[in-house]
């Protein structure tokens, strides 16, 4: 049986037995999960291996890369721009980024890189992911690149070019690379172990990932053999000219190694973020109230960051997605703690949030990444945290 490390507040115990669960059948190998409530946390807990090459163990501050739920960290980078005056999500991306007027983009606003509406999934050349880490070569490509759709007519996730299209903003406008911006300006007035850009000192700390293969590969299987409900999207991935794949091949040839240290170095705001999950829970509190005398939003900035923005049919993830302003919404796959949350998820599990209606911010990374409908190590810790609230 796994050791569960850490503290849990009298009325949250479900969560605890929640997280180990997720050890003893959900095959969790090393995670961590913190909740805070009105501002201060009433979970914290650890377990497992964070390498299991070594069989390190999962420490209290154990760093994980957590893929995608870097979004959130990054949106909120922009928001807070946008609530000192320095940049208007309505106004034109080209009005700080002149060069991204090329291709029929001049009038596409900074809100619709943020939601996902710009049509900027993929590159008609993907660039060396060498020249894709040093940043300036892949902010140059999208630049120039011709939108996949109509902007503003449909949603579709950008799951690598967000954060170089958002990070671009964020560093034409305050001057700072967003890594820097992030660190500066959010971490460090909160105290966050979290890095957008891994400092050379710090990867002693990171736990390594698992990758878990899937028990049947769809898309080798013939066609009448898949369940209809997942026939688009099994096609989607058999077409390599499909945004579903393009989306996530702006780089090359290879894929890219996010366990690599030079891919940890560098600043991909939309996917590399690393940290812990009492970093991230702490950073939610800080959203949606005063954490150790620190708010980040104003209740007004928050309400405008998280109202929706675009819903229904994703056009590359080819099922039904909400998005706020930089921000994922709950869904019936994703409910949160309730409708009123707003966060995001990171590819294999990782999970950050915020839930004003009830004061609770969460956060759990984990080093196994499994993804997918059976992946159910995130939701049951939020279904978890609402047995508590109740």
């Amino acid at each position: 049986m796994t050791v569960i490390n850490g503290e849990v507040a009298a009325g949250f115990e479900p969560v605890r037995e929640a997280f180990a669960a997720n050890f003893a059948r959900r095959e969790d190998i090393g995670a961590a999960v913190c909740v805070y409530q009105d501002g201060r946390p009433v979970v914290d807990l650890w377990a497992g291996v964070a390498d299991p090459d070594t069989g390190r163990p999962w420490e209290r501050d154990t760093l994980q890369l957590v893929y995608s739920a870097t979004k959130g960290v990054t949106a909120t980078a922009a928001h807070l721009l946008a609530q000192r005056g320095a940049l208007d999500l309505d106004a034109p991306v080209a009005e700080y980024w002149p060069e991204f007027a090329a291709n029929g983009k001049v009038e596409i606003p900074v809100r619709w890189l943020l939601s996902h509406q710009a049509g900027l999934v993929a590159l008609d050349e993907p660039v060396p992911l060498g020249e894709a880490l040093a940043w300036h070569p892949m902010t140059a490509a999208l630049a120039a690149q011709c939108p996949q759709w109509i902007p503003g007519t449909a949603h579709g996730y950008h799951g690598r070019t967000w954060g170089w299209l958002v990070g671009e903003v964020i560093r034409r406008v305050s001057g700072r690379m967003p890594g820097c911006f992030f660190a500066e300006e959010i971490a460090r007035p909160l105290g966050l172990d979290f890095f957008i850009g891994l400092p050379a000192g710090e990867r002693d700390r990171v736990s390594r990932m698992v990758y878990r293969k899937p028990d049947v590969d769809l898309t080798t299987v013939p066609e009448e053999s898949v369940p209809e409900d997942l026939r688009d999207l099994v096609a989607a991935w058999r077409d390599p000219n499909s945004l579903s794949n393009r989306a996530f091949a702006v780089t090359g040839p290879a894929n890219i190694d996010f366990d690599s240290p030079d891919v940890q170095a560098a600043e991909l705001p939309s996917s590399n973020g690393i940290g812990t999950a009492h970093a991230l829970a702490r950073m939610y509190a800080a959203l949606i109230g005063e954490v150790d005398g620190v708010r980040l939003l104003t209740p007004e900035t928050l309400a405008s960051a998280t109202e929706e923005q675009a819903s229904g049919q994703d056009r590359v993830m080819l099922a039904p997605s909400r998005f706020s302003t930089g921000y994922m919404l709950p869904t019936t796959t994703i409910p949160m703690t309730g409708p009123s949350a707003f966060g995001h998820t990171g590819r294999g599990g990782s999970l950050g949030f915020a839930d004003p209606k009830h004061g609770i911010a969460f956060g759990y990374v984990m080093n196994h990444i499994i993804g997918g409908p059976d992946d159910l190590r995130a939701t049951t810790l939020a279904e978890a945290v609402r047995r508590s609230l109740a």
